[in-house]
């Protein structure tokens, strides 16, 4: 199909009274830590907690300007499934979601809040989707795609002229990617606006079926996906999306789970926001040097803020460890009375906590007066850790660090 320029300012004009209004924020921190002039777009602030809002209303409001649309259904798990509730209720537009049984329940709580009939159906994505694709044969409801879809892209695309209007010299937009609508519809706006505008997009290096779509130049599937990221966990990209990306986007980079994690951590620390695993990627790529910054003017999108509350704890230690902040490792010591005492003072005395201990008295190898300690510790940084593991190796400690 065609695509037009003006397509993504109607779905602005679509959105004006709709969506958060939210401006591009520089970080004095974060372009100390990057060597460029870093700016953050904050759409975990934006309505429903994410960007999916955006694609979502305008593909419904589109559709209702013919006064035919009765219904819609969707399939989601997370971010798009309270952006169809929302846009479907701000239009009184009746919304089924088909949500896989494992969704935890304060996100079925969050979309049912929005107005919308959950449906919970099936182990995973996949079976949400087949589930609703019957819906929708049974009902006539149309299906709200998440990604593979002009008008939800064009939705998406509005970040970019928003950017553009917010900061006209940007050089570089980074914006994450899994099945690709917001890339594409970024990308597209924002070569439209000014094609010297570079655009970045992001993937964590367990689900990067768009980063390898990109270097083959065609649409690319992988079989196994891991990573904490999983708003962008998608298997199998749009084929209405890739041929978009592969022609407006500049650059795709992927990025780890230590690296997401410690980007989180330093979103909470120094911005006091809470950015999903997914949302957290541009940032993680500009300060890890994916692409080259320096001296640049870019905005990293910052997708989405709806982390699970009892996920959070297990991203903020993983980010601890990945900065250096935590440090883990196992050593030998005899199993009498007065043993920790003696290995403690030498921990306190580097200005580390110990947080964990555990004990294995049973493992074959050990001596009958020996025991293996597992400890955890926290140091103000990494070299101070490291400081405290050679003090311990000096006092005759064997000290083997967990990978």
């Amino acid at each position: 199909m065609d695509m037009e320029l003006k397509d993504v300012e109607q779905a602005a004009t679509r959105l004006h009274d709709v969506i958060h209004p939210i401006p591009v924020t520089t970080s004095k921190t974060f372009s100390a830590m990057s060597g460029a002039e870093l700016y953050l777009k904050f759409e975990n602030q934006q309505k429903t907690g994410s960007f999916k809002v955006r694609g979502a209303y305008n593909k419904i409001a589109k559709l209702a300007e013919t006064g035919e649309l009765k219904s819609v259904v969707a399939s989601s798990a997370g971010n798009h499934a309270q952006g169809v509730a929302y846009a479907s209720a701000q239009l009184g537009i009746k919304a089924t979601i088909v949500m896989p049984r494992s969704t935890p329940i304060a996100k079925v709580s969050a979309t049912e809040g929005y107005g919308a009939e959950v449906v919970l159906y099936g182990d995973c994505y996949d079976d949400a989707y087949n589930k609703a694709m019957e819906i929708q044969k049974e009902t006539g409801a149309v299906f709200i795609h998440p990604f593979n879809d002009w008008d939800v892209a064009a939705g998406q695309g509005t970040i970019a002229l928003e950017i553009l209007h917010d900061l006209p010299t940007t050089d570089i937009i980074v914006v994450p990617a899994g099945g690709g609508g917001l890339l594409a519809g970024v990308a597209f706006a924002a070569k439209q606006v000014n094609p010297r505008v570079k655009v970045i997009g992001v993937q964590a290096e367990g689900a990067d079926a768009i980063v390898q779509s990109f270097k083959q130049k065609k649409l690319v599937s992988t079989e196994h996906i891991s990573t904490i990221a999983d708003g962008i966990a998608v298997k199998t990209p749009g084929d209405f999306t890739i041929p978009i990306i592969n022609q407006y986007v500049d650059e795709m980079v992927t990025v780890s789970d230590d690296e997401i994690a410690a980007a989180i951590l330093l979103l909470l620390e120094r911005t006091k926001q809470v950015v999903e695993p997914s949302g957290a990627t541009p940032l993680a790529a500009a300060l890890n040097n994916k692409f080259d910054l320096k001296g640049k003017k870019v905005v990293c999108v910052m997708s989405g803020g709806n982390i699970d509350v009892s996920f959070i704890h297990r991203v903020v230690e993983k980010g601890l460890v990945t900065r250096g902040r935590q440090m883990r490792f196992k050593t030998i010591m005899l199993d009498v009375p007065g043993s920790l005492e003696k290995f403690s003072a030498i921990v306190s005395k580097c200005n580390a906590n110990i947080i964990m201990v555990q004990h294995d008295r049973l493992h074959a190898d050990l001596g009958l007066d020996e025991a293996i300690m597992h400890v955890a510790v926290e140091v103000s940084s990494y070299e101070v850790g490291m400081k405290m593991i050679q003090k311990l190796e000096k006092a005759g400690y064997k000290i083997t660090l967990d990978s």
